[in-house]
Parts: structure tokens; sequence; C-alpha cells
């Protein structure tokens, strides 16, 4: 809108873009267009995409801290990124 006051109001068709369904990542690779969505990344890590967002939360004391590490890097310690398993490294 601050380029082009003109298309103020003007639906996502107008603009030409596509009709919003859910909140995603667009890419292109190679020339063909990528899309991750939160369901994606669920599928990928094996989890079911619900759930709820809490903020203020101990990292420290977090019990999600065993599921995550267990999920990413087969261990219940923190790993670093050379110890994640390959799928989650292109993720």
């Amino acid at each position: 809108m601050l380029n082009g006051p003109t298309l103020e109001g003007k639906t996502r068709e107008e603009l030409g873009l596509k009709p919003f369904t859910c909140t995603e990542i667009r890419s292109s690779i190679m020339g063909i267009p990528v899309s991750i969505t939160k369901e994606v990344i669920a599928r990928v890590c094996r989890r079911k995409a619900e759930g709820s967002y809490e903020e203020n939360l101990d990292n420290k004391t977090s019990p999600w801290n065993k599921v995550v590490n267990m999920t990413m890097f087969n261990s219940t310690k923190k790993g670093k990124y050379c110890d994640l398993k390959m799928q989650y490294k292109l993720l």
C-alpha cells in the first residue's frame, strides 16, 4: 500500500494474489513453487498439527523439552545442528 495507494481496499484476487487459505511459507526452489504449512511441519515431526501457544514458559523446565529432543536428536539431551537427523536439517 505504501508504493501504490490506489491498491488500498482491493481484494487479493484483484491484486493478482492467491486467495488466503492458511498461514504458509511460500518459496520457489529451482522454479518449483513450494508451500510449507503447519500441517507439513507436523507431519515431518510426526506430531498432530493442533495445540495452543503458551508464552512465558521457562525453557529449562518445559515439559516439551524431552519430546522435542527425542524427536529431533533421538536423545533426551539438547543437541547441536550437527546432531540433528537429516530430515530435520532440511526442515
